[in-house]
């Protein structure tokens, strides 16, 4: 729904989501797949494991064979040799006898159970055990997958877990999409490089472009470059050309608002589409998205806090719409939370309030920052989390409310 703040935060990321095209997919050895998203379902190629084996180090034997075992009164085993790395036993444990396995070893023929090594002692070919074999520390044949069953569905991220149960699986290439392509604008005439030794009267450091390649880069993209171009349409358009050639996304900071130096949002309203331009969010209201030449726009406002907050909740969900990603939207990645003393909503939009977490007692408190001026980058780096306040509402302290965690939150 859209109101005279604009539409809702929800309604964005959707539109966001479904305005985006999909990636080409690419086929990368494993070892190069860090990250990336799979186009194609992973099947499992084999049971895992292969057959029935040892969870730990211990020996084989029959559970029969060891009941009432315990470590006052150990139970007597013929020890009759050990199960070799990757290959059968070369024979069977009858009753009374005992096989030396190793985790991941595979069971021998006869035996059931497996006692662990710190619960047992050998004395020559006598093994004498403390415990009762467990079958608990047998692992089944295809106990964590089936040959031809699910691994990984399409859709997937490939972290470190999943690089690993794929590699398990037996895959050692799979088909991803290729990496988002971001160009990164940054539009206004008083913005002066990082670094520039010289600074005058109303200029500041231009530091949307690097907040927001760290952040397309931690969503797994490729920036291909961040560009600062001033208060020039006829400049603004040239640079757009030249990030409609090779980007799949757009991003812009700044110029989206009602000035008369506004020249992004003006721009895509004459020559390129908007599909939506203003969200009922406090900081970002003004945030704007399109098309131009074809290519997506995020139009992010100047403000540096909002700039950064909007391409968080919109920016990395289009990035992820272009990969298939399957993930929800960052509106479910909400956690519980009481609220601390002076939080306050605003009218008529969501207020993403910047603020610290602290443990009290079993619950998440969160204290509003030392300001929630959008303009304000220190308030982002004081923070853990946004509290997410809905419109006209402003807790009280102890309140229920929900937060998301902007980075990783506290030690209790």
């Amino acid at each position: 729904m859209s109101g005279a703040r604009g539409i809702s935060v929800s309604d964005a990321i959707a539109r966001v989501a479904a305005a985006m095209g999909r990636l080409p997919r690419v086929e990368l050895p494993l070892a190069d797949a860090q990250g990336r998203v799979l186009t194609d379902d992973l099947l499992a190629r084999a049971d895992h494991p292969t057959a029935d084996d040892a969870a730990l180090d211990g020996v084989a034997c029959r559970l029969a064979d060891t009941l009432g075992a315990t470590h006052d009164e150990p139970v007597r085993l013929r020890w009759i040799g050990e199960v070799p790395a990757g290959r059968p036993f070369d024979g069977a444990v009858g009753p009374g006898e005992a096989v030396s396995v190793y985790t991941g070893g595979l069971m021998p023929s006869g035996a059931d159970g497996v006692v662990p090594v710190e619960r047992l002692r050998r004395d020559g070919d006598t093994i004498w055990v403390r415990q009762p074999a467990s079958l608990r520390d047998v692992r089944p044949r295809g106990q964590a997958l089936r040959a031809g069953a699910l691994a990984l569905p399409a859709g997937s991220r490939l972290d470190a877990a999943r690089l690993a149960l794929a590699a398990s699986a037996g895959h050692g290439r799979v088909h991803v999409a290729r990496a988002p392509r971001v160009v990164v604008i940054a539009t206004g005439d008083e913005l002066m490089p990082a670094g520039a030794t010289a600074i005058g009267p109303g200029q500041s450091y231009e530091s949307n472009g690097p907040g927001l390649v760290a952040l397309a880069r931690e969503a797994h993209a490729d920036v291909l470059r961040s560009e600062r171009v001033g208060d020039d349409p006829d400049a603004l358009r040239l640079c757009l050309d030249r990030a409609a050639a090779d980007a799949d996304l757009i991003v812009t900071s700044g110029g989206v608002s009602m000035g008369a130096k506004d020249h992004v949002r003006a721009l895509l309203e004459r020559e390129g589409e908007v599909l939506f331009w203003r969200v009922a969010m406090k900081p970002g209201g003004p945030a704007l998205f399109g098309r131009w030449r074809g290519k997506p726009v995020l139009g992010l406002p100047g403000n540096p806090v909002a700039s950064l907050l909007v391409f968080w909740l919109l920016g990395q969900p289009a990035l992820q719409a272009l990969e298939g990603e399957l993930v929800p939207s960052p509106l479910d990645a909400t956690w519980p939370a009481r609220a601390g003393h002076g939080l306050q909503g605003a009218t008529g939009r969501v207020h993403f309030a910047r603020v610290r977490l602290r443990r009290e007692g079993d619950a998440w408190v969160a204290d509003p920052v030392s300001t929630q001026s959008s303009g304000v980058l220190r308030s982002l780096a004081e923070a853990d989390a946004l509290a997410v306040l809905p419109p006209d509402r402003s807790p009280q302290a102890g309140d229920p409310i929900e937060v998301l965690p902007w980075r990783s939150a506290p030690h209790a």
